[in-house]
């Protein structure tokens, strides 16, 4: 699971363009939107199409349980974990 973080944490970087954060600067437990990371709405769209084209999944946009799954870094990896 820890390898599957870390990919995912670079995914986020490399997909935002986040030049000045690192893997280690993104809290596993930390929100991913708005506080936290201070993700937006864009980058969510971002986000599940990156998700979609690395590990074939694909994000149900009106789901609300979407909120849950992309909340956290660690919710995001049992989520991509659990389609797998």
């Amino acid at each position: 699971m820890d390898s599957l973080k870390l990919e995912l944490k670079q995914l986020i970087i490399n997909t935002l363009e986040l030049e000045d954060i690192t893997p280690d600067d993104i809290d596993d437990e930390a929100p991913l939107f708005v506080d936290g990371l201070g993700l937006d709405s864009i980058d969510a769209l971002e986000l599940g199409q990156a998700l979609k084209k690395q590990y074939n999944i694909k994000p149900d946009a009106n789901s609300e349980q979407n909120k849950q799954h992309f909340s956290s870094l660690n919710k995001l990896a049992l989520y991509v974990k659990q389609q797998q």
